[in-house]
């Protein structure tokens, strides 16, 4: 797909599954037509449940309801849960299920770690949040800190060209793509819904291995005032750290908001190797101590912010399937402005240079291979099986409603 900026847009910021789920539900509840849902984590739990049965209700009054989940992030649903929605007439798809091996899943990269919800090709729903009662805060400590955006106006238009041709790429082919379009709203037909230029930047291991990490780079690259970045990940590729350095040298005002309470210890393992780094340039490094963070949000200056569900580590710069939208609007960059602010002044221990450990030989040799790490990575990684996508059904819909389960990913 063209990637391009699209004017008359409404984005709003969603934060935590506090405001995303009750959106998301409402609009599958009260859908014409068609629901389509991608998402890497769906659980059987109180909101899978939950999605579960907005779903069945949408498809059994009529709407083409199309779920699409990752074979490695969502192993464990239950037979009774894929039967209920087939039998529902939902169509179910798993994105590349792998066999275990004595009990582990072995099916680790390249991964679609897409969170996409269009509704009628009217309504879109991006972000980093999965269909999981992690998101939500009375999960307990290890409740996810994360953002979604809620989006209405062109830009669906190609949201909805995306996830329709993802399925007809994965499984149904070009004439069910054809048709299913018919139904939807060229873009430059699409009716203005609000005032932001959007684009929707997607990750592939085809045509765009890089667009993410490209859009990142351009905005830090022409930053003049400020950047901020909340990342849940982070361990990026060297021409990224690069140039938050040289941000930071010429006078940008640069934070970052990494893990200080990560779900995996490894994560702020990694992230914390380079803080020497960045540290020394100017660039200040707050950790987000109250739960985990799992947001994958930035903000450029005053008009440029991204959201989405890319992080910025080796899995969704060059391994992933991943999607974010960029906006350029300066009411949405002061809302997310806002509560990244707030996070740093109040959720956050800001990192000191004084506080590291003296250099030893040791960090030394330790910063030495990180760096060379960090610069050929990339390269590396391409040399990883780039096996076309397919989306499995996992329940054959017979002619009379019934479902059965077809695959046991």
């Amino acid at each position: 797909m063209a990637q391009r900026w699209t004017a008359g847009n409404r984005v709003e910021l969603l934060e935590n599954g506090e405001q995303f789920f009750p959106r998301v539900f409402e609009a599958v509840r009260t859908a014409e037509r068609e629901v389509i849902i991608e998402t890497f984590i769906l659980f059987e739990d109180k909101v899978g449940l939950a999605l579960h049965e907005a779903m069945c209700a949408a498809a059994r009054r009529g709407v083409k309801v199309d779920l699409m989940i990752d074979g490695f992030g969502s192993p464990n649903l239950s037979d009774a849960f894929i039967e209920g929605l087939g039998e529902a007439g939902v169509r179910v798809r798993v994105f590349d299920p792998g066999r275990r091996l004595l009990g582990q899943r072995l099916n680790l990269f390249r991964r679609m770690h897409r969170k996409l919800t269009v509704i009628d090709g009217r309504l879109a729903f991006v972000g980093g949040i999965n269909f999981s009662a992690d998101h939500l805060m009375d999960f307990g400590p290890k409740a996810k800190q994360d953002y979604a955006v809620e989006l209405e106006g062109p830009i669906v238009s190609e949201i909805h060209r995306f996830v329709l041709h993802a399925i007809a790429v994965g499984n149904k082919g070009p004439g069910w793509f054809r048709r299913r379009l018919k139904a939807a709203p060229p873009v430059d037909q699409a009716a203005a819904a609000g005032e932001a230029e959007v684009q929707f930047v997607t990750r592939d291991n085809r045509r765009h291995t890089n667009d993410i990490e490209r859009h990142y780079l351009a905005a830090i690259r022409t930053a003049r005032r400020r950047i901020v970045i909340a990342n849940a990940y982070f361990f990026p590729g060297y021409r990224l750290i690069k140039a938050l350095r040289r941000a930071a040298r010429r006078g940008v005002e640069v934070n970052l908001i990494l893990q200080g309470e990560p779900d995996m210890p490894i994560v702020k393992v990694g992230a914390s190797m380079l803080y020497h780094h960045l540290l020394h340039a100017g660039v200040c490094i707050h950790e987000y101590c109250r739960r985990p963070l799992h947001g994958k949000v930035a903000l450029v200056d005053d008009r440029w912010s991204t959201v989405g569900s890319s992080n910025l580590d080796p899995l969704s710069l060059s391994l992933n399937l991943e999607a974010n939208v960029i906006v350029r609007d300066a009411a949405f960059a002061a809302r997310l402005g806002e509560r990244l602010e707030h996070l740093m002044q109040h959720e956050c221990k800001k990192i000191d240079v004084a506080e590291l450990s003296e250099w030893s030989a040791w960090r030394l040799v330790r910063s030495f291979f990180v760096f060379h790490l960090l610069r050929w990575y990339p390269s590396w990684v391409a040399w990883l099986p780039r096996h076309a996508p397919r989306l499995h059904p996992l329940v054959d819909q017979g002619p009379h409603g019934g479902a059965a389960r077809t695959d046991n990913a």
